[in-house]
């Protein structure tokens, strides 16, 4: 899951103050004190415009627009956070690096810019690079749930089961209803052979989000593998039904 800033004024330039009309200030300093306030009210307009194509399909390209004609009036590490959110969406994700890369640049306390890089990383394959974001994102927000849920995905994907697992169980401490750290604990929980204890996970997964197509399918692969055939079958029908083509594979073998 990736995320959109809210609106972040420190990032910006202050919008100009009241201007006192006192003898001895000039015309000049009256016309530079406007332009700022144009200049400011127009980074704001197109910013807000940016901001509120978030999720709509093929509005990246205006979205990339509006965030470079932005920094074409000043640097802005909200502007390049959207431009690199709708890049990413394109697929370039080098692209979308390169612009998060500026956004942490101008406010290196950008949580979600290294949370969006870490998932664009990770995409690419580069696990240890994920893994280093989202320890960042986590340094800044403790309490960022998800982070410490993807973090684990990369340390999973790097073959680190038990540290995957600290992490799961961290953003189920910080979050209890984050219903895939508990598909993605009881997957690592199976790789390491604890198949009760995924089946366990998955079911509260399921209880949260009853679409959970993971969910279903991890919990009817640990019960094949704990020879529960019918269960098994049952809940890789479900996860098939629900879109899984993971599951939709899988049925022949579990259910035959």
């Amino acid at each position: 899951m990736r995320r959109l800033p809210a609106l972040v004024a420190a990032l910006l330039l202050p919008a100009a103050q009241p201007v006192l009309l006192a003898t001895g200030l000039s015309s000049a300093s009256l016309l530079v004190s406007g332009a700022a306030a144009q200049a400011q009210s127009s980074v704001d307009a197109l910013l807000e415009k940016a901001r509120a194509l978030k999720g709509k399909k093929g509005s990246e390209p205006e979205m990339i627009k509006l965030a470079s004609q932005v920094l074409a009036i000043r640097q802005s590490a909200d502007a390049y956070y959207l431009r690199a959110y709708a890049k990413s969406d394109l697929g370039d994700k080098q692209g979308a690096i390169a612009d998060y890369n500026q956004a942490i640049a101008i406010n290196p306390q950008y949580a979600d810019a290294y949370y969006n890089r870490g998932n664009d990383k990770s995409d690419l394959g580069d696990k240890q690079g994920a893994i280093a974001d989202y320890s960042q994102a986590i340094a800044i927000n403790p309490q960022d749930a998800e982070a410490y849920s993807n973090r684990g995905v990369a340390k999973s994907d790097s073959g680190d089961n038990q540290g995957a697992i600290a992490d799961y169980s961290q953003a189920i401490a910080i979050n209890p209803q984050l219903a895939e750290a508990y598909t993605n604990r009881g997957n690592a929980k199976a790789e390491l052979g604890d198949k009760q204890g995924a089946i366990a996970d998955c079911n509260q997964a399921i209880a949260i989000n009853p679409q959970n197509a993971n969910a279903w399918g991890a919990r009817g692969l640990a019960k094949s593998q704990l020879g529960d055939r019918i269960g098994a079958c049952d809940d890789m029908r479900k996860s098939a039904s629900l879109g899984s083509s993971v599951a939709q594979r899988l049925l022949s073998q579990v259910c035959q």
